[in-house]
């Protein structure tokens, strides 16, 4: 690890001599004032409204009454008409993965309606020949797909290896699941993946292989992907890297995100994002989690420093991932699924990615070295081992009260007592209410009505005055705020279910998890997340305010314009 890190340093010293373009870094003087809308400051636990917003110097110099703010702009201000339309604060990403989205870019697209055309295998095969012809791929290389959900397609399974050699005799390929933890393989991809039938399960993950024998199926589930990681993510040429990451950074700043998120991040992007950092690269702030991996390299070592950004790139704390997906029902759960799981013939409950032991000394190590935690956990199991772990870490440390802020990445298939340990230990929860609506029909069949209907649990997490967070998980769904606003909202499945009424929440709560709580996540409340003087001019405008829409149509709001530090750097064209 330790050549690896020296090539890491080395790349990014050179990538420092280069000259900077300086197009997201110049000085902004110029003040505005925007007027004539409804402006939403985020600020309190009601709405409130500003009558016009002063910007100076990429921050905002005042919020309130419009006569004042006239007199605290000066002369030679420019006035910015609203037109009636909705200024908040620019959106604070829960949870996703930019570089994901960045490769997926020259990747097939294997989404299901409504996100993509892909409805059975046929679109599957079709999909990767048409990636191979764009590509211009020759045989030898590798096409991966993404995206694609076996609970869609018309045959009702995952595709398998068989029908993948077929098609492609000559090429690897990799198609990874929608939820981001299990992958297909044709025979050439395990191969060059240095997999076989004789290769064991991995701890935390498994190979499926053929009924009544050891040959594989196909499909590779949770910590069993390894060894395909580094073939999906082998960098491209530097100015292709690049030109990917300004396209990454257009999709989110077109949604209205001003703070994006890579939260597991390999040492392959860390150093990609490093160089793109140190030539100027990013726009947006993107806050990044290293992968619990390099736990021993990163923590104590005076590598990384954390919680501060350098050209809009920070290091914000450690990923893990403590189990896997609920509609792929590798979750770990306390009780069964109670449909066929891939794999298993009893006490199906998904399985854990990592012992307690190991969840118990990483926490010990983050907690002692004041490195924030975030944990991928998607089944109430997997949840208490979280809980486990932090009691263990401050029993061990003598500190109970130090706020760590700890984060639980999706918290889907939970209990409410376990809110409660949330509340008692300052957890914070991201939820993944996008769930609701994408795999809400599923999650009935696969759980049962009572525990689908605590899906996501927003409006218990706010109850108990817990300041959760809402995510898209972008690329497993897209960077579509409004639409997440909407499923918080609604909570309503692809069939027309309602998901957990009791779980619905408002859409100024709804907005306050994008926004204010979103900054408080990553210890930035100070500086953005809300309209407030002193703080960064992050802001979004849209066409409608979702206060005052019916709260079916909040996913057709259209995000108009995005600021980053009083700077415009998305514009929707008339």
């Amino acid at each position: 690890m330790s050549k690896i890190w020296n090539i890491l340093v080395l790349l990014v010293l050179f990538s420092s001599c280069q000259q900077p373009s300086g197009k997201q870094t110049a000085t902004i003087n110029e003040t505005i004032v925007y007027v004539n809308g409804d402006i939403l400051t985020m600020e309190g636990d009601q709405p409130e409204y500003a009558e016009a917003l002063v910007v100076k110097e990429g921050k905002i110099l005042y919020a309130g009454n419009k006569a004042e703010a006239m007199k605290q702009a000066g002369s030679g201000a420019q006035t910015v008409d609203l037109g009636g339309k909705t200024l908040i604060p620019g959106f604070v990403d829960g949870h996703s993965h930019l570089t994901n989205y960045a490769d997926a870019l020259m990747q097939a697209d294997l989404n299901p309606p409504p996100i993509g055309p892909i409805t059975d295998m046929a679109g599957i095969i079709k999909a990767v020949q048409d990636l191979k012809t764009r590509l211009n791929a020759k045989d030898g290389d590798l096409l991966v797909g993404f995206g694609y959900d076996a609970d869609m397609l018309k045959e009702g399974r995952h595709p398998n290896t068989a029908e993948l050699d077929a098609a492609f005799p000559n090429n690897p390929v990799i198609l990874k699941h929608a939820s981001g933890h299990m992958l297909v393989a044709n025979t050439a991809a395990f191969r060059l993946a240095g997999v076989s039938a004789a290769t064991k399960d991995p701890t935390g993950g498994s190979f499926i292989r053929k009924k009544g024998s050891n040959e594989l199926d196909g499909l590779v589930q949770e910590m069993a992907m390894q060894p395909f990681m580094p073939l999906m993510s082998k960098p491209q040429p530097l100015e292709v890297e690049m030109k990917k990451l300004k396209d990454a950074q257009a999709y989110y700043a077109s949604c209205g995100v001003t703070t994006a998120n890579e939260h597991l991040a390999l040492m392959e992007k860390m150093i990609l994002l490093d160089t793109a950092a140190a030539r100027g690269e990013l726009y947006l702030d993107l806050i990044t989690l290293p992968a619990f991996l390099y736990a021993k390299d990163l923590l104590g070592t005076g590598r990384i420093k954390w919680k501060e950004y350098n050209n809009h790139l920070k290091y914000q704390g450690l990923k893990m991932a403590t189990d896997g997906s609920p509609q792929g029902k590798t979750a770990f759960l306390s009780k069964p699924y109670l449909t066929d799981v891939p794999g298993c013939q009893h006490n199906c409950v998904g399985f854990p990615n990592m012992t307690q032991e190991q969840i118990n000394q990483l926490m010990l190590a983050c907690y002692k070295n004041n490195v924030q935690l975030f944990s991928h956990c998607n089944g109430d199991a997997s949840i208490d081992m979280m809980i486990k772990g932090h009691e263990f870490a401050i029993r061990a440390l003598g500190d109970s009260t130090s706020d760590r802020r700890t984060v639980i990445i999706h918290s889907q298939i939970m209990r409410p007592d376990q809110m409660n340990a949330y509340k008692k230990y300052n957890m914070l929860p991201s939820f993944f209410t996008n769930h609701t609506y994408y795999w809400g029909d599923v999650h009935i069949a696969n759980l049962g009505k009572e525990r689908a209907s605590y899906l996501s649990p927003l409006r218990a997490a706010f109850d108990q005055g817990i300041m959760a967070t809402n995510h898209t998980d972008n690329i497993v769904t897209p960077m579509d705020q409004m639409f997440l606003l909407w499923t918080s909202v609604n909570r309503i499945s692809r069939n027309g279910v309602v998901v957990g009424e009791a779980q619905r929440i408002t859409p100024y709560e709804g907005l306050k998890a994008l926004t204010i709580n979103g900054a408080h996540e990553y210890f930035e409340e100070g500086a953005k997340g809300s309209l407030k003087a002193g703080k960064l001019a992050d802001l979004v405008i849209l066409d409608r305010n979702p206060l005052k829409v019916d709260k079916a149509a909040i996913r057709d709001i259209k995000v108009m314009e995005t600021v980053k530090e009083g700077k415009t750097v998305y514009k929707r064209a008339s």
